[in-house]
């Protein structure tokens, strides 16, 4: 389930991608199976270690083109372990709800990212959010849970301020918000919950099989009730300063 829209967000075969809090990896395999040359860093070794297997797999079955790359990796987002402009992309998905110095997260990304480079963020859309929080307390208040609520026009901002340039948003997984509000209703981890239960199955039906009606829901839901809100940027050129 890939929250980036890549018709959106263009991506070449040889181009170097950082997913950056790639948690289970799958924007990281996407981005490998466009024939990318793939770096997916994380700060939880588990899920890294899980990536790398995949990775492996993937490339066993053949599913990445000629020339595709794709390494995992523990690392800090706030202390990224590459030179300044390593990466033609960068992605980051449902990571700066979470850490404190997201100012320096927007900082470090940008320092890795070439100049013309494309970067991603999505984070959690404020209307459907606030439901949740509003819902449970037990939704948010976690070790390593969500610590804000974007605005759209906040989160465009801090990217403005780091030095990017927004080109494009929309939102996504507009079928997710009410399962997530269902979830906050009985208890974020009672999945026995008949309600939950029974719209679990609606979502794995539509991830499984891409039935023409859950499709044509989500794209009519997503501009009302879509769980994240996306956005894309580049990383401008500096003006050249010619020797006097």
């Amino acid at each position: 389930m890939l929250t980036v829209d890549f018709s959106r967000f263009p991506l070449a075969p040889g181009d170097r991608v950082l997913d950056l809090g790639c948690g289970a990896g799958r924007h990281a395999f996407e981005c490998y199976r466009r024939g990318a040359r793939v770096v997916a860093l994380d700060r939880n070794g588990e899920e890294i270690r899980e990536v790398a297997k995949w990775f492996a797999a993937m490339k066993e079955a053949g599913e990445a083109p000629e020339g595709a790359t794709a390494t995992a990796m523990e690392g800090d987002a706030l202390a990224l372990p590459f030179p300044d402009e390593s990466f033609d992309v960068v992605i980051i998905s449902e990571v700066m709800e979470h850490i404190p110095d997201d100012k320096g997260v927007l900082a470090e990304m940008v320092r890795v990212l070439k100049p013309g480079g494309r970067i991603a963020v999505t984070v959690p859309r404020y209307g459907p959010e606030k439901v949740c929080w509003a819902l449970s307390d037990a939704y948010h208040e976690v070790e390593g849970g969500h610590i804000r609520i974007y605005k759209a026009d906040e989160l465009l901002a801090r990217m403005r301020e780091a030095g990017l340039r927004p080109y494009g948003t929309h939102h996504a997984h507009g079928l997710h918000s009410p399962y997530w509000w269902l979830k906050c209703a009985f208890g974020v981890d009672n999945d026995k919950a008949l309600p939950v239960r029974a719209y679990h199955k609606l979502l794995v039906w539509d991830i499984m099989k891409k039935p023409l009606a859950t499709r044509v829901a989500e794209r009519a839901l997503n501009p009302l009730i879509g769980k994240s809100f996306v956005a894309y940027a580049t990383k401008p050129h500096l003006p050249r300063v010619d020797a006097a």
